[in-house]
């Protein structure tokens, strides 16, 4: 009876010593899994990363863009399938806060890219001009009376000289010269050399720099100016 106690005991105070070792093993082993799961990760990523860097730079945009054609060709594949117009279903779906924004973004946009030659500057000149003009109908119907069978002239017309323009339309020309002498005065142009002047400059730069200096601050140093070019200065 004696040696069964002692077993009994022995395997009472053997059962915490082994539940901590399990627990240690337990613990071990999942630290191990997220281990190797945490490399496989990075190993994935590493790839993922090494086949980014090879694309081209665009990749990303060129990607969004082709993304967006699909979607577009897929809702117009339904608009035709329902027998929609794409184009209204599009703007329907456009809200006005966003219309707006755009309105107001083409607004600011500057079509004029500077001047490039006269060939365009002529055409961007012939642009505004038409985009001026506002059709008369009751003025068109009149001439077409007027001129009848010569309104389309063909080779055999004679009509050259022989129409007189309104005083409203001569009006308007007159007004459209007069904003042009007014917009070219407002241009700056390169100064021309004076020969007869003093020379108060070592180089180019020195001389703008002067003429700067005198623009904001010679009404404030005439007087010692003066003195000094008389010898009078103290």
């Amino acid at each position: 009876m004696a040696s069964s106690a002692e077993v009994v005991e022995e395997e009472t105070t053997e059962t915490p010593a082994a539940q901590k070792r399990e627990e240690k093993l337990r613990k071990f082993r999942e630290l191990h899994f997220k281990r190797n799961e945490a490399r496989k990760l990075n190993h994935q990523e590493v790839v993922e990363e090494d086949k980014r860097l090879k694309l081209p730079t665009n990749w990303e945009a060129k990607k969004a863009r082709l993304e967006y054609e699909l979607l577009v060709d897929q809702k117009k594949k339904e608009c035709a399938e329902r027998g929609e117009d794409y184009h209204r279903v599009k703007l329907l779906e456009i809200s006005a806060e966003d219309a707006e924004r755009w309105e107001r973004k083409k607004k600011k946009k500057n079509p004029d890219p500077g001047f490039s030659g006269y060939a365009e500057a002529q055409l961007r000149q012939y642009q505004r001009l038409t985009k001026q003009i506002k059709p008369d109908m009751d003025n068109y119907e009149r001439q077409r009376e007027e001129c009848g069978e010569d309104f389309h002239p063909t080779s055999n017309s004679l009509i050259h000289g022989t129409h007189v323009p309104s005083k409203e339309s001569i009006d308007r020309m007159v007004d459209d010269v007069e904003k042009q002498i007014e917009k070219r005065a407002k241009y700056s142009r390169r100064r021309a050399y004076n020969d007869d002047a003093d020379i108060d400059y070592i180089n180019e730069r020195n001389a703008k720099f002067n003429k700067k200096a005198e623009r904001f601050y010679g009404k404030y140093t005439a007087e010692i100016k003066q003195n000094l070019e008389r010898g009078t200065a103290v």
